[in-house]
């Protein structure tokens, strides 16, 4: 049998019964301040669907791992009596509190402690994820009813307590992105997509960024506060409005690629709403745009999605698959959608000069290319050496910090 210390991190279920509990109980009966604490992940279902079957797989063992290290670790180890799975959205903590020590603060200190870690761990291992969470937390108060009762009702009220500040939190995001569509808050930015070959500016990718000086600037926050309030439509159609007057503004006349989740290309009010926007932007030729497929999604069970880009198609619109090289989803939707661009994600381009596997996953990459007689885009070049490779496998465009960062789309087009 596993010494207590050890199992109390992986209780097999949340039932007073169990001899996991004996510490609350001691310290309840012996007059000792215990609270309650449920820390929830606001937005794990967005995080999840972030991550591929295999990656899910290995977020969630990560996930066990930390959390146990971080408490076994932490200065708050020898007060912690439970901790507890709950509903797979977060977790319940009894913390014991020595009278020695302000009870409000240690609580708030301790979630600070966990959550911060937590970020922390996420930020290197898993930068492309903004995790966000709230807290509840009660005190297990013994003046009416059992131990037992005590116990389940403290953890209840602390499980309330966190969903209230989320819904509230929740109304605060919806307001403040129908305040950033309406309003149309937001920039755009443009990176140039360079000719490998001539080492000219073939295309731009617009970039999106949000309220200046806000957490909302960031786009990957943005994006996330969108999916959790389901306005990414109202969103990247907003996007597309803009970018095709910025397109009339400076009369630009080389490609478009504008970002798109599954979610909007497979929305069956998509290509009307596309349709009717060329119709306000007569100087937009619909040869120029790109519609790029972005994040991970699978394309599997959208009903109009392919249609959609039929659809698209038919009016002249080219369509790429971003992230490619990332996980399967991108590969999945090449082999379902057979793009007209390919862009190669920053994962397979990264150090690839001093990387054979890498380079021979960009031959494999190209070899499917040619099949589909799609066009190559290579993301994330930052450094002479990586473009080199590049030029050597004869890929077709190339996009990056080594080339130029996101500016303004200007009117003057300068060669590299």
């Amino acid at each position: 049998m596993l010494p207590y210390t050890y199992l109390k991190y992986y209780p097999p279920q949340f039932i007073l019964r169990n001899p996991l509990l004996e510490g609350v109980y001691d310290a309840v009966i012996d007059g000792k301040k215990v609270a309650g604490i449920v820390i929830n992940f606001t937005n794990i279902k967005e995080v999840i669907s972030q991550l591929d079957s295999s990656q899910e797989k290995e977020f969630c063992l990560s996930f066990k791992k930390h959390t146990k290290s971080i408490l076994e670790t932490s200065d708050f180890q020898n007060d912690i009596l439970v901790v507890h799975n709950y509903y797979n959205k977060g977790l319940t903590v009894f913390l014991k509190i020595d009278e020695n020590k302000q009870s409000v603060p240690y609580i708030e200190q301790f979630i600070g402690y966990f959550v911060s870690r937590i970020q922390k761990w996420l930020s290197q291992d898993y930068p492309y994820i903004h995790f966000t969470s709230e807290s509840g937390y009660m005190f297990v108060d013994r003046t009416e009813g059992s131990t037992h009762e005590a116990i389940l009702r403290t953890q209840q009220q602390a499980a309330d307590m966190a969903e209230k500040r989320i819904h509230s939190k929740y109304i605060d995001m919806v307001l403040n992105m129908r305040d950033i569509v309406q309003k149309q808050n937001i920039r755009l930015l443009a990176q140039p997509i360079i000719e490998l070959d001539t080492k000219k500016v073939q295309a731009w990718e617009i970039l999106t960024r949000g309220p200046e000086g806000t957490p909302l600037e960031n786009p990957l926050q943005l994006f996330s506060v969108a999916r959790q309030t389901n306005m990414v439509y109202d969103l990247e159609m907003l996007i597309l409005e803009k970018a095709m007057s910025l397109v009339e503004e400076t009369r630009t006349q080389e490609d478009i690629y504008i970002n798109f989740t599954p979610l909007t290309l497979g929305n069956k009010r998509f290509v009307a709403s596309v349709k009717k926007a060329f119709e306000r932007h007569p100087a937009v030729n619909p040869q120029n745009i790109i519609l790029e497929i972005t994040e991970r999604d699978s394309i599997e069970g959208m009903a109009f999605f392919k249609d959609n880009i039929s659809d698209l198609r038919d009016i002249g619109i080219r369509i790429a698959v971003d992230d490619t090289g990332a996980g399967y989803a991108s590969l999945h939707t090449i082999s379902e959608v057979l793009p007209d661009i390919i862009k190669i994600d920053r994962s397979v381009i990264e150090n690839i000069d001093t990387n054979r596997v890498k380079e021979s996953m960009l031959k494999g990459l190209l070899l499917i290319a040619r099949e589909t007689g799609s066009l190559v885009v290579a993301e994330g070049i930052e450094k002479k050496e990586e473009a080199d490779v590049l030029t050597r496998n004869r890929v077709d465009l190339a996009q990056g910090y080594f080339y130029a960062k996101p500016g303004l789309l200007q009117k003057e087009r300068v060669a590299f």
